[in-house]
């Protein structure tokens, strides 16, 4: 049980060090809405999302005047739609018409972001996942919440190499198409290796087909928490920092469990997990970047940067599952650059490069996140890119991603205003030698030989 005292002291954390909820997510299975009518299959998924969902805002604001945690973001995650769509949609428009409907059903009941307009390729492609794929540009153009995602490889899988490319061109239409708004519908957009059944944090959440009708899942976020925690142990052992680093995700992660328990009640919806990730936003102090300074770097980049990503992922990890028993999703530290002060920085005084940050996600949470680029990068470049990030979590056995922003009409030395939680970022510069022979290969990079386990 959660008692008095932890309430008075995540109180203090919300105060003084940024500490939120980042979501709470209502994952839910479109699974009972499927049929061969698009019409119909719409009507489904409108009623299904609006009727679980429609006490979400609600719950949320209760939560937050009960116990004085804000509650950032309102979100749904849905059935990947690539298997939800496939008997339905005969065309990329009726594709894009249930984006639509997924838009119209979370403006509906309040939700900010709605996931799982996504297709799981990483075997290969049905004629179905490639239209979802083609129809991503139209549906993130033509909607303001919807989120898409597309795992690309497993380590049970390898790597669809045939979907690598594809999705290499579809970036770059996405940034064409909102090349007036600075690209910026891109960051709706993110390709993933091993990607988790059960995640609440966009732009890759979906619900998992393994669950059930729906399910209460909480992201919580506390990176300032954390640097705070950090100051009163400068200079003081390894032991030391990592005990100090433990205890605050404790902490931390029990605030989440507090609210996923609350939401679940209220809404009547079992909980699902508590996803503890480290997710900056661009408020001085709320950065996973000053964290690694505060353990000893001058900035992120810096030699050694690799090593003490490491450690505080590896903390945070045995710190929240002490706390609560059903911790997932993406949990550990996340190193996007747009929205992380520490990160800007860092980038902005060339301590840190796209192929640190790729050696970095040996080790965090995730991936390649919310990185600017120039928007003359080729497709064949960018599907490079993703390659390289799908072969370490192929290899590692561990969730990677990419979510990149080509910024048509900017290059290096621009910077690119987001906004909001998105916060800024500097244009980073992108290796200009060309992969395209090896892109343009057909076919599928096999697995691993460790992933013969049967």
């Amino acid at each position: 049980m959660i008692n008095n005292r932890e309430v008075l002291e995540t109180n203090k954390m919300i105060e003084k060090d940024n500490l939120d909820v980042r979501t709470i997510t209502i994952g839910i299975s479109l699974l009972s809405c499927m049929t061969s009518d698009i019409n119909e299959l719409n009507n489904n998924i409108y009623n299904k999302i609006t009727t679980v969902a429609s006490k979400l805002d609600e719950t949320a604001v209760k939560i937050e005047k009960e116990y004085g945690i804000p509650i950032v973001n309102r979100r749904i995650a849905v059935t990947p739609i690539g298997i939800v769509g496939s008997s339905a949609c005969k065309s990329i428009d009726d594709y894009v018409s249930i984006a639509k409907t997924l838009d119209r059903a979370a403006d509906k009941v309040g939700a900010d972001l709605i996931g799982g307009f996504s297709a799981l390729v990483s075997e290969g492609m049905t004629a179905s996942d490639e239209m979802l794929i083609k129809s991503i540009p139209q549906a993130l153009t033509n909607t303001n919440r919807v989120c898409s995602s597309i795992n690309l490889g497993s380590t049970k899988d390898g790597i669809n190499m045939d979907a690598v490319r594809l999705m290499g061109e579809t970036l770059l239409e996405v940034a064409n198409l909102s090349k007036d708004r600075d690209s910026v519908d891109c960051m709706k957009l993110v390709v993933f290796c091993n990607a988790p059944d059960n995640n609440p944090f966009m732009a890759g959440a979906f619900h998992g087909i393994t669950g059930g009708d729906a399910v209460i899942n909480v992201g919580v976020s506390g990176p300032g928490v954390v640097r705070k925690a950090l100051e009163s142990v400068r200079g003081e052992s390894f032991e030391v920092l990592c005990e100090k680093i433990k205890t605050t995700a404790f902490k931390v992660t029990r605030v989440g469990q507090l609210v996923a328990k609350e939401a679940s009640k209220m809404l009547d919806i079992p909980f699902g997990i508590v996803d503890l990730s480290l997710a900056p936003t661009p408020a001085i102090g709320d950065s996973v970047a000053d964290i690694l300074c505060e353990i000893g770097l001058e900035y992120a980049g810096a030699p050694g940067t690799t090593a003490a990503l490491a450690l505080l992922n590896d903390q945070v990890k045995k710190g929240g599952v002490m706390a609560s028993s059903y911790v997932g999703g993406l949990s550990g530290a996340f190193i996007p650059v747009s929205e992380d002060q520490g990160m800007i920085n860092a980038a902005e005084a060339g301590a840190i490069t796209l192929e640190k940050l790729e050696a970095m996600t040996c080790v965090c949470s995730v991936g390649l996140d919310m990185i600017a680029i120039p928007g003359s990068t080729k497709a064949t470049t960018i599907s490079g890119i993703i390659a390289d990030e799908m072969a370490l979590g192929m290899i590692n056995q561990k969730t990677t991603a990419v979510r990149l922003i080509p910024v048509i009409g900017k290059d290096v030395g621009d910077t690119v205003e987001f906004g909001g939680l998105f916060g800024y970022a500097p244009i980073m510069p992108v290796n200009k030698f060309s992969c395209d022979d090896f892109v343009n290969r057909k076919g599928r990079i096999p697995a691993p030989i460790h992933s013969f386990k049967n």
